[in-house]
C-alpha cells in the first residue's frame, strides 16, 4: 500500500511538473508543449551520440560536398541565431555550439540534435541537388532542434516506459535505457529499435520553421517545393528512404508548405 502510495505521489507529482514546469511555446506557431528534461540534459547527451555517431561512421573533410555543408550549415545558423533572437527566444539555443560533419552513407539521411550537432548523409546529396535544396532539408532539420521536438517526444516516452518512475531517479539508474530513448527520439540508427516518429503537427511545425530560417538565411524557400516533390517521387512505389521514414512527404504537406509560403516569403530578402 505505501508502495502503491508512493508511485502515485510520484505520477501527480511529474504531471504538475509536466504540465507547470516544463511549459514554452513553439517558436513560429506558438503551440504550447512540455519537457521533462532540461536544455542541459539534452544538449549533453546530443553531444555524447553526436561523438560516438562521429566515430563509427567514415566523415567526409575538404570535398566540394562537405565545404557546401558547412557553408550551408553555417548559414542556416547564423540564421537560427538571428531568429530566435528576433523572436525573443534566444534561450532556446544558449547552450548550443554549432557543429556541421558530411557522412559517407547511402542513407537519404539528415538530422539535427540539441546543441547544434547536424549531420548530413551522402546519399541525401543526389536529392537535394544543390545548395538551396540543402538548405531546405537543413532547416528543416535544425526547425525540429529548435522546436525542441526530440524533448518533447522523449518526455513522453520516458513517462510510459518508466512507469512514472521519477525522472532523476530514471536518468541516474537507467542510464542505458534513457540513452536508447535519446537514440529513438532522434531516429539515429536501426540498433535502437523502432523509431519514435514526429508527429504530424510536429512535422507541420519544423517545415514551417525551416522555410523561415531558409528565407533568414537568403535563400529562396520556394525552393522547397522542388525538394520535396523530388522526394515524393524517389519514395513512390517503393519502401521511403531512411529520412522520409519519420518524415511522411505526400501531396498535402507540398500544399501545407505552398500555403505557408507568403508567410516565410515576409523574411525573404534578396
Amino acid at each position: 500500500m505505501k508502495r502503491d502510495m508512493h508511485k502515485s505521489f510520484t505520477i501527480i507529482a511529474l504531471a504538475f511538473l509536466f504540465l507547470f514546469n516544463g511549459c514554452s511555446k513553439v517558436p513560429i506557431t506558438n503551440r504550447k508543449q512540455v519537457h521533462l528534461l532540461s536544455a542541459s540534459e539534452m544538449n549533453s547527451l546530443g553531444l555524447t551520440q553526436y561523438q560516438e555517431t562521429l566515430k563509427q561512421s567514415k566523415v567526409v573533410n575538404g570535398t566540394p560536398d562537405a565545404q557546401l555543408v558547412n557553408k550551408v550549415g553555417l548559414n542556416i545558423s547564423n540564421a537560427a541565431i538571428q531568429l530566435m533572437k528576433q523572436l525573443n527566444q534566444s534561450d532556446r539555443i544558449a547552450g548550443f555550439q554549432w557543429e556541421y560533419h558530411l557522412l559517407e552513407s547511402k542513407e537519404v539521411n539528415a538530422w539535427c540534435l540539441p546543441g547544434g550537432k547536424i549531420a548530413v548523409y551522402t546519399g541525401l546529396l543526389p536529392i537535394t541537388k544543390d545548395e538551396a535544396g540543402l538548405a531546405v532539408v537543413m532547416g528543416h532539420e535544425v526547425g525540429h532542434a529548435l522546436a525542441e521536438h526530440g524533448n518533447e517526444r522523449m518526455s513522453q516516452q520516458l513517462l510510459a516506459e518508466m512507469g512514472g518512475m521519477a525522472l532523476d531517479v530514471a536518468l541516474a539508474n537507467e542510464p542505458s535505457q534513457t540513452r536508447s530513448l535519446y537514440g529513438q527520439a532522434y531516429g539515429l540508427g536501426a540498433q535502437y529499435g523502432a523509431l519514435l516518429p514526429f508527429s504530424r503537427a510536429q512535422e507541420s511545425e519544423a517545415d514551417k520553421i525551416g522555410l523561415v530560417l531558409m528565407a533568414v538565411a537568403g535563400y529562396d524557400p520556394n525552393n522547397a517545393v522542388g525538394l520535396w516533390e523530388r522526394m515524393k517521387q524517389l519514395s513512390a512505389g517503393n519502401a521511403p528512404p531512411e529520412f522520409m521514414s519519420t518524415h511522411p512527404s505526400d501531396q498535402h504537406r507540398i500544399d501545407d508548405i505552398k500555403a505557408f509560403m507568403p508567410e516565410a516569403m515576409k523574411y525573404y530578402k534578396k
